[in-house]
């Protein structure tokens, strides 16, 4: 069976290298261990898992690529496989390690060529873009936790005079208690005005007739991400407010009938960002289209103006085109699909149609 790290040896394809992975998601997802702490060392022909007493016992249940050694001396420890496996080049990530960590390498490590470019950042996350069948069952099991939350807040908590906290205790709460680890992020839930800022901290403030309720949150399963976005109405809605509910839901239609493997990134944002332009209210969307998610809610790829990453089979992708009147209201519609050989298959399976409570 060929492994993660099977996949980063690929990537890397050179002789006499390590790649050092410190990260906490890195390490997880090519040691198959979960900790706050430890070093992976990936070596062509080998693998090595650093880990102190905390976690050294599990790891020593868990972990099967790579073999296990209890730290001691970290740095002595590293030195020792890098002369053993007679190592020219030292790979480290880029992304992860702070500037400290960096120069306590170079220290530690004299004599030895640290790589510090994108190298290893770049193919640890392009590796990690392809999902197995096993990462996409638990991202759809987180997702169903997210739905099952959804229609439970719907039914039971959203309704005149509940705060946003409250529809937001409620969605996590509920995900928590069946089923969920985590929940993905700060949950979002907004009412009225308050639905116009893409990214707002729910209040206090309490949903009046006539207002949107926009949410958006995600479980976690089994460290793997949902991601999804409703925006729903209490009492009867404007008849401008329909109209732009109406258009962003049409600029996500067509980005779903867009996507498929062989699509740049930026196309897929350009097929929503175009079309609600077209519409008068290009000004009014402007944060990215979507990024893929895994064991972390924001992974590569992005879908944005700049992104020229080409999708791919089992890419996870959000779709989440929006718009946002300033002082007024907003509105997100955001599924999370994979892509697939011939198209893509969607993890969501709320309604999408304006629901008026």
């Amino acid at each position: 069976m060929i492994t993660n790290a099977d996949k980063l040896r690929k990537m890397l394809a050179e002789e006499n290298y390590c790649a050092i992975i410190t990260s906490d998601i890195n390490r997880r997802y090519y040691s198959g261990m979960k900790s706050s702490a430890g070093t992976l060392l990936v070596f062509p022909e080998d693998a090595y898992l650093i880990i102190d007493f905390r976690y050294y016992e599990k790891a020593c249940e868990t972990v099967s690529d790579c073999e296990v050694i209890l730290q001691n001396k970290t740095y002595e420890q590293i030195i020792e496989l890098l002369k053993k496996h007679r190592t020219d080049k030292v790979y480290i990530e880029s992304e992860n390690m702070t500037v400290s960590d960096f120069n306590t390498y170079r220290e530690r490590l004299e004599g030895f060529e640290i790589d510090s470019s994108d190298t290893l950042s770049n193919a640890a996350g392009a590796i990690r873009a392809i999902k197995s069948d096993l990462e996409l069952e638990k991202m759809q099991t987180a997702q169903n936790i997210a739905e099952e939350a959804l229609a439970y807040v719907m039914e039971n908590v959203i309704k005149e005079g509940v705060s946003e906290l409250e529809v937001g205790r409620a969605l996590d709460f509920y995900m928590l208690s069946h089923g969920a680890e985590a929940v993905s992020f700060d949950t979002i839930a907004l009412s009225g005005a308050n639905t116009s800022l893409p990214h707002g901290v729910p209040s206090e403030k309490k949903i009046a007739k006539g207002e949107f309720v926009l949410m958006d949150f995600g479980a976690v399963y089994d460290g793997y991400h949902s991601d999804m976005t409703r925006t729903v109405c209490v009492g009867n809605p404007t008849e401008e407010m329909k109209e732009v509910y109406e258009i962003v839901l049409e600029a996500q239609k067509r980005c779903l009938d867009f996507v498929k493997p062989g699509v740049v990134c930026r196309e897929l944002d350009a097929c929503a960002r175009d079309f609600i332009a077209s519409k008068g209210y290009g000004d009014c969307f402007g944060h990215g289209l979507g990024h893929s998610v895994g064991l972390e809610i924001h992974e590569r790829p992005a879908a944005n103006t700049r992104s020229t990453t080409v999708l791919d089979e089992n890419m996870v992708m959000t779709i989440e085109p929006g718009i946002y009147l300033q002082h007024r209201f907003g509105v997100r519609i955001e599924d999370c699909v994979y892509l697939t050989a011939n198209g893509y298959n969607n993890f969501a399976h709320s309604p999408k149609n304006l629901i008026i409570l």
